[in-house]
């Protein structure tokens, strides 16, 4: 399975060939933080599958917050191409999840550690979150998952 990032570059020439401009022109600008980002330290970075979603979802939720603020100062065709862009940007997104799978997630994992032999408090609660972030990664809001955590453990 193509990496994120492989995807993206594959899409360039598939909207190319398909005279999507408005898929070309963010694809291409997604392509260009990207670069940004790893050749922006001090010794060149490869950005994994984890960090490019991360990208991927700002990116994405910048295009909405500037369309609700296009749309607030009655730049309606402004405010429909900046959504346009962000449903671009969001189709390379892993599927969200929802709040029963999370806790489906959050019920193993403290059930997991409860039959290693581990007494869970809320002291522990940082046991708990770092696989459930690790396994939920960017398809759920991590306060909403940290609030599930926390309330397994009290």
């Amino acid at each position: 399975m193509p990496t994120l990032k492989e995807r993206l570059h594959a899409d360039v020439v598939t909207h190319m060939k398909s005279g999507n401009k408005t898929a070309l022109t963010t694809v291409r600008n997604v392509l260009g933080e990207i670069e940004t980002r790893e050749k922006s330290g001090k010794t060149p970075i490869t950005l994994d599958e984890a960090q490019l979603t991360t990208l991927l979802q700002k990116e994405a939720s910048k295009r909405r917050e500037t369309a609700e603020i296009y749309a607030q100062a009655g730049e309606d065709s402004r405010a429909a191409a900046e959504l346009a862009e962000a449903e671009v940007i969001e189709a390379y997104l892993p599927k969200p999840l929802t709040r029963d799978e999370v806790e489906q997630i959050v019920d193993r994992v403290v059930a997991a550690l409860r039959a290693e032999g581990t007494e869970l408090t809320m002291r522990q609660m940082g046991q708990v979150m770092k696989p459930v972030t690790a396994e939920v990664a960017g398809r759920f809001d991590g306060k909403a998952v940290s609030e599930i955590v926390r309330a397994r453990l009290t």
